[in-house]
């Protein structure tokens, strides 16, 4: 990453735009590249585990490092406004794998559940919906027990009650929140957003049982009632499917356990877009195998393929996943694997599996 990215003063800082379940005060830096998400020290010292754990790190957001944000803080309220102090920015340096030394916000703060978390700390990711034209969001809290072993008995009891009343218990997972977008034509007073979104809070998917949830799943993908995809949503479902059996067989290989952490799916939604995404991609990796079989250039048929900063090759973006949230994740050798979460995710896949047939 270039050292230029990494410098930037906190007025030009912007909130997260495509928060959808619980993550107000979670910020942007300019490029939009960098997510700066306030929070305790256990998430950084989980992220900062990670590094050991190679098979794990493919299913996550990039960690590139922590920062303090100061000690002076203010709150960001849960409606998502972010307080921030005085014009006065001290230098801060972020750690972690390679990150260069940063000017960044002095404080901030995070909501968890509507309440308020004060922190003077945070941890700088990757933004995973950088690169989509329309990205549509879907967040998955994972686990049929929702609390750590440090969670106080009456916290213990409020989860349970939330899990026993909603898909988490029956199947370790429930609909947290999403977006989806619907068309710049669409009725703006019929729930839809001034740039084409639909908005889901977690009271939305806390409606569902095991009988109707696959229809949360179904209205993610926009699909008609008892249809069955077809054309690039078949295909982006069916990565979804591969990706979380890839993800269940790393997670059935290591010893952990992340209460409360979430799955977030990440797609084009803009239909055009995502055809065109489909049709590049398929360029690239022709032009890749011409390259392989015939000459060291490779090239689509409309110039030279493109690439990153560092020399990687850029696919389109068109469907990611990744497990976000973990204040409360730690790794746990000798306890197995994490069944409270694989139990969700074997759960998901078997619902995304219904929706293709």
């Amino acid at each position: 990453m270039m050292a230029d990215k990494n410098s930037f003063h906190k007025s030009q800082l912007i909130a997260l735009d495509h928060v959808v379940a619980g993550h107000d005060g979670v910020l942007l830096d300019p490029s939009g590249e960098i997510v700066v998400k306030p929070c305790k020290q256990s998430e950084i010292d989980f992220y900062e585990s990670t590094l050991a754990h190679p098979d794990f790190l493919p299913h996550i957001p990039t960690y590139m490092g922590r920062i303090s944000l100061g000690s002076d803080t203010t709150v960001a309220q849960a409606a998502g406004t972010l307080i921030l102090p005085g014009e006065i920015v001290p230098d801060l340096t972020p750690t972690g794998p390679g990150i260069a030394g940063a000017t960044l916000i002095e404080n901030a703060w995070v909501p968890s559940n509507g309440g308020k978390i004060q922190t003077d700390l945070a941890v700088m990711l990757e933004n995973l919906v950088a690169g989509y034209k329309k990205p549509n969001v879907l967040d998955v809290k994972l686990g049929a027990r929702l609390w750590a072993d440090d969670a106080p008995v009456a916290k213990r009891a409020q989860l349970d009650k939330r899990a026993d009343e909603t898909t988490s218990k029956p199947l370790g997972f429930r609909i947290e929140g999403m977006k989806t977008y619907q068309g710049v034509d669409t009725n703006a007073h019929n729930g839809i957003t001034a740039d084409g979104y639909r908005l889901y809070d977690r009271m939305y998917g806390r409606g569902f049982n095991i009988d109707t949830v696959p229809e949360g799943f179904g209205e993610y993908f926009r699909l008609v009632k008892n249809d069955k995809p077809e054309g690039p949503i078949r295909k982006v479902i069916r990565r979804f499917i591969d990706d979380l059996k890839a993800m269940a067989h790393v997670l059935e290989n290591e010893e952990s356990r992340m209460y409360s952490t979430s799955l977030l799916f990440v797609y084009e939604g803009d239909q055009e877009t995502l055809q065109d995404a489909f049709l590049t991609e398929k360029d690239i990796i022709a032009s890749l195998n011409d390259s392989a079989a015939e000459t060291e250039e490779s090239s689509n048929g409309n110039g030279t393929v493109e690439v990153d900063e560092e020399g990687r090759i850029k696919f389109p973006s068109i469907q990611s996943l990744k497990l976000i949230d973990f204040a409360h994740a730690e790794w746990t050798p000798g306890q197995g694997p994490d069944e409270n979460v694989l139990y969700g995710i074997r759960n998901v896949i078997k619902i995304l599996s219904g929706l293709v047939g």
